[in-house]
């Protein structure tokens, strides 16, 4: 089992991470963030991110989707990659990893799996 700094460190050993967090949904608060990007705040793209996860939820839920679980949400950029992954364990509900991929050094697929081992394994 890893804790959230575990976690996080784990997440930028995926190739073309710039940067992690794991993000309370409800406060919109980074409880932890990690990265090497000289002009990235984590902290802000915590907060912006959360009002995306709430969007979509609420648009599944006008799609009658309520009870079906999100995997992850995909955001792209020019040069980046945005994935957000809720996490779905126990202790996990209202939480969500948010990684921040270059574009050019990553692979998507193995990043997606990648972010989902991670999310198993993760105690918060």
């Amino acid at each position: 089992m890893a804790g959230v700094e575990h976690a996080l460190k784990e997440a930028l050993t995926i190739d073309g991470a710039l940067g992690a967090a794991l993000v309370d949904l409800n406060s919109g608060m980074a409880l932890g963030t990690l990265g090497h990007a000289a002009d990235l705040d984590l902290t802000l793209a915590a907060a912006g991110s959360t009002d995306l996860v709430r969007a979509t939820r609420r648009a599944g839920e006008l799609q009658g989707r309520a009870g079906e679980p999100m995997e992850d949400i995909l955001t792209t950029l020019t040069h980046q990659y945005h994935l957000i992954r809720p996490l779905t364990g126990p202790g996990g509900e209202g939480l969500f990893l948010y990684l921040v991929l270059d574009r050019a050094r990553s692979n998507l697929a193995l990043a997606r799996h990648r972010i989902r081992s991670i999310e198993t394994a993760l105690t918060v």
